[in-house]
């Protein structure tokens, strides 16, 4: 397009709190530089017609192994970076963690160098590395490789200390069973996002970890101890603690519809539930196949499973997500969006997530039927 300047009007507009209805925003050079009342945003430049979509900020990912064919496991490397953030990107997100799933000790050195070159190269693009593993527990092992699950050394201590320093965001899933509570909170202490996953922890301990630091759980309900009566588990202190928030795969194939609206109406905050898409290779592709760990994994009707049915991953993107949350579970359109912007990008001291003057990062214009996702401005 040759204009530099867009007027939008006549959809809604979400800011990354609020969802605005008689809305007109203005883009000039990719820069937001009116956001208010129709009527009081002049007419500028290219002028568009909505038509009822919606206009937000980019989404925010915090947990993504892969995409456009690659899993970040294979190559930890910035060219597998820059193929990811591209392939999220064209799905409507603009900043992803990439995830590295449970391997050896030089594999994740091996990755830690390539997300801090891929950061500098990048820009936001990438907000830093979030490692899944391997300290977690085998008898919640999910996907996970079990030779490969180990306890946490004080190498691997040094290691992540010192990688939270050269990185602007760094997330590390742990269980219980393989990471002591003075490692936690040495962990925590260096600024390091903890999040419990593939646990099979108590309630009790859960707390225990919380308040030595962690402050989010990894995929709410799946791979860790669920809600009992008498012992309400991983999942009851994610819905029970203020002091966590817990990223949630809403693709109605991981948890179920009822669950996921249990959820969100039991949740105390201020933690919050937040959209993560788990995504694999197959991302922003249509590649049946792929291998994890010597293992090959299978994409059928939006499953990605091991030969033994484990699901691995989830084939998922954030506006499928967030059709799910508004059309299936009965969530808000606006409670929605801030779990696929504003939360997980508050949670990543992240300054995107949100739309208002002077900001730069990508909006997507998303259909109002939530079945697409496009960047606002056209591509030239």
């Amino acid at each position: 397009m040759t204009h530099s300047v867009f007027t939008f009007r006549g959809g809604l507009v979400f800011d990354g709190r609020t969802l605005n209805t008689g809305y007109a925003l203005r883009l000039e050079n990719g820069v937001v530089t009116a956001l208010d009342r129709d009527d009081r945003v002049a007419s500028a430049g290219f002028e568009i017609d909505l038509n009822g979509d919606i206009l937000a900020p980019g989404y925010v990912d915090l947990q993504v192994n892969g995409g456009d064919g690659l899993m970040f496991n294979d190559d930890p490397s910035p060219e597998t970076l820059r193929r990811m953030a591209a392939a999220h990107r064209r799905l409507g997100t603009e900043a992803i963690l990439p995830t590295l799933i449970t391997d050896t000790r030089e594999l994740t050195l091996a990755a830690i160098d390539a997300v801090e070159k891929a950061v500098a190269e990048l820009g936001s693009g990438i907000l830093g590395i979030h490692t899944e593993g391997p300290h977690l527990s085998l008898a919640r092992k999910g996907a996970h490789d079990p030779a490969l699950i180990r306890p946490m050394t004080n190498e691997d201590l040094e290691t992540l200390v010192a990688a939270a320093s050269r990185l602007p965001v760094l997330m590390v899933t742990i269980a219980p069973e393989n990471v002591t509570l003075d490692q936690a909170a040495t962990l925590a202490g260096a600024g390091i996002v903890l999040s419990l996953g593939h646990s099979d922890a108590d309630y009790d301990t859960c707390l225990a970890y919380q308040k030595a630091g962690v402050r989010c759980v990894t995929h709410l309900f799946n791979a860790m101890r669920q809600l009992g009566n008498r012992e309400p588990g991983v999942v009851g202190a994610a819905l029970d603690s203020g002091g966590l928030s817990a990223g949630l795969i809403a693709d109605g194939i991981h948890v179920h519809p009822a669950a996921m609206r249990a959820a969100f109406a039991a949740k105390r905050g201020p933690g919050e539930i937040f959209l993560v898409t788990d995504a694999m290779a197959p991302a922003g592709t249509d590649i049946a196949t792929f291998e994890l760990n010597g293992r090959t994994i299978t994409r059928t009707n939006g499953r990605l499973t091991l030969a033994d049915g484990t699901l691995a991953g989830a084939d998922l993107d954030l506006t499928r997500a967030l059709n799910v949350l508004v059309n299936t579970v009965g969530l808000s359109l606006e409670q929605a969006l801030r779990a696929a912007t504003s939360i997980p990008a508050a949670i990543a001291g992240f300054a995107g997530g949100r739309l208002g003057v002077g900001s730069k990062g990508l909006v997507n214009r998303i259909g109002k039927d939530l079945a697409s996702c496009v960047p606002a401005v056209p591509s030239a």
